[in-house]
Parts: C-alpha cells; structure tokens; sequence
C-alpha cells in the first residue's frame, strides 16, 4: 500500500482518534499512526487488550497478569544458579505446579551482580504469591535464597521484599488475555479428544 493509500485510510477514520494521534505521534510515520489510529478506533479490540492492575503490583490483560523484578545476587549466587539450571537443562518443568503460571524466566544482569525475574500468570499478584508459597516452597527458597536479603517464600516479608525489587510494565500485551492456562489445558484435552475420535474414524 503506498503512502498516499495509507493517508487515504487515515483521513478516514474519526476526527478525535487522528487528532489524538497526531498529537501524541508528531514524529511518527503516517503507516505507524494509522496502526495506532486504527486500534484506538476500534473499541471491540482496545477493549479486549485494556491494560489494567493486577493488584498490588503490576499489569493484567484481561485474566493475564505480569511481574518483573530484578534483585541483587549474593556473591556467587549467579554461579550456583548457573549450575543448577545446566543440571536441569534451563527446564523448570516442576514449576507447573503452579496452576496460574503461564511462563517465568531467569536472566542474569551487570556481570552476574543481578537477578532478573519475569513471569506471567493468571489473576492477581497477592494469590500468585501465595500459590508460589503453598505449592514449591523449596523450590522458592532454593533458587531465590541466591538473592540478598532474601526472607523467604513463607515469611510474611516476602511480599513487600518482591515489591521492593519489581519493576512495574509501562506497555503490556497478550495475545489470548482471556486464556487462563486451566483453560488452555482444557482446550488441549478437547482437541486430543476430538483428534482421538477422528484417527478412531480412519
């Protein structure tokens, strides 16, 4: 589409979206303020992806919530944890426990002085805490007893001590907000079902 197509469709949408972009988007180019124009303008779609709290910290879309902190690391503790991920492959398969937990990664920072922990998950941060708490403690407090000043997954600390270190996303997206992973699990049931009954016909 050119450029003249793409101004075209922009000058087509209403007045206070394209203000409303123009505004914000000065140096913008005009392909990316008709993107922007035309999510805005579309409130079936800004509404399915609506950027709220998840509670005491943090972004939630739709039923999707996320947390990143990055905490300091006790000398070595980069090392030990290095190792024990090489034991398991970088697979923390035992995580799943957590029935809420979407996904969690590990990265270290500013020559292994730091810990940066990201993780998306299902509803509010106070009962994923919680769930963390109840359901892998040891595994908690094994690899974030590598952290400073570490409380514990138990204490009644820990959460401000999380709080303290995370780092709240300015920007946050999901592609199905509305899949929780009980869902995500029942619709992979439903479909080895269904794939069963189908290979049962052949």
């Amino acid at each position: 589409m050119g450029e003249h197509d793409i101004q075209t469709r922009f000058q087509e949408l209403p007045a206070a979206v394209r203000e409303k972009v123009d505004t914000v988007l000065t140096d913008a180019k005009i392909a990316v303020k008709l993107k922007i124009a035309e999510i805005l303008a579309d409130p079936a779609e800004h509404a399915e992806h609506a950027v709220t709290t998840a509670g005491r910290v943090g972004a939630k879309s739709g039923e999707v919530s996320e947390l990143t902190a990055i905490m300091p690391l006790k000398p070595n503790g980069a090392e030990r944890l290095r190792k024990f991920f090489t034991l398991v492959g970088g697979n923390l398969a035992g995580a799943g426990q957590v029935g809420t937990l979407h996904n969690m990664r590990f990265v270290f920072l500013d020559n292994d002085t730091k810990l940066l922990f990201a993780t998306a998950y299902d509803g509010e941060w106070d009962p994923y805490i919680d769930d963390f708490a109840t359901k892998i403690p040891e595994f908690m407090d094994y690899l974030f007893g590598n952290v400073e000043g570490w409380p514990g997954i138990t204490s009644p600390a820990v959460k401000d001590f999380i709080t303290q270190h995370q780092i709240p996303a300015e920007a946050w997206f999901v592609s199905h907000p509305n899949i929780t992973v009980a869902e995500a699990n029942r619709l992979k049931r439903q479909d080895a079902a269904v794939q069963t009954f189908v290979d049962a016909l052949n």
